[in-house]
């Protein structure tokens, strides 16, 4: 398992998909935004060049979860390399979790590079600990994005799992308020965006820069949909394998 989980890492990280659409793009739009709107503050009195680094890094997060997860996963099924891994002494579950835990190692880059670009180019200054959980907090709220790109790739080929998936970062991004701050989306559109997992996913890392902890809620919204998207591609996963 550890030789797969490497060999599955080395794989992706020569995609330069990923390189584009999930390290550098969320670093593009931060630079952009951050020195647009940086020195203005949110009703809470935080600054926007803080608020927008943390919908920029959870921006790179739920990219790099999907887009390692759909577009390759969808590929292994029609190559019939899960067909491979069947007859492997790597059970199902095990292939799962390698797929999953990939994803997330694949998304710290996004989350660290966002975040040392906020450090250098707008001196964003926030006490260590509040570093350590605001990562801790994106990189494992990621879980539902990576579970939802396995779905994906469990049911589309590979040429309709890549458009079906940037359509979904997208829609999640502008929908859960990523791109935009929800206030200036305007409650109007509030109760579309917490109907999104994305939403409650950056609220998680807001709250931390303003100051106010875990919001209880916010978690368990997001462990629910983890829950449930990981339910969902493990049904799909079981699927695919037996029709291949």
């Amino acid at each position: 398992m550890p030789h797969y989980a490497r060999t599955e890492t080395l794989r992706l990280l020569r995609n330069r998909r990923y390189i584009i659409f999930v390290v550098a793009f969320p670093v593009l739009l931060y630079l952009i935004n951050a020195n647009m709107y940086g020195r203005q503050t949110d009703p809470g009195g935080v600054t926007y060049s803080v608020v927008i680094m943390v919908s920029m890094a959870a921006y790179g997060a739920l990219s790099a979860a999907m887009m390692s997860t759909a577009v390759p996963w969808a590929t292994e099924r029609q190559s019939g390399w899960l067909r491979q891994l069947q007859i492997t002494p790597l059970p199902g579950r095990a292939v799962v979790a390698t797929k999953l835990a990939v994803a997330l190692l694949l998304v710290l880059p996004a989350l660290v590079l966002v975040g040392v670009v906020a450090v250098v180019q707008q001196g964003v200054a926030l006490p260590v600990g509040t570093w350590v959980a605001l990562l801790l907090a994106l990189w494992l709220g990621a879980l539902p994005f990576a579970a939802l790109g396995l779905a994906i790739g469990s049911v589309l080929s590979a040429d309709a799992a890549q458009p079906a998936s940037l359509i979904c970062v997208f829609g999640l991004a502008v929908g859960g308020g990523l791109w935009f701050p929800p206030e200036v989306l305007g409650e109007s559109l509030r109760p579309f965006m917490e109907l999104l997992p994305t939403f409650y996913y950056a609220a998680l890392g807001r709250s931390l820069v303003a100051g106010h902890g875990l919001p209880l809620a916010d978690v368990l919204v997001v462990l629910g949909w983890a829950a449930a998207l990981g339910a969902a591609a493990a049904v799909l996963y079981r699927r695919a394998t037996v029709r291949a």
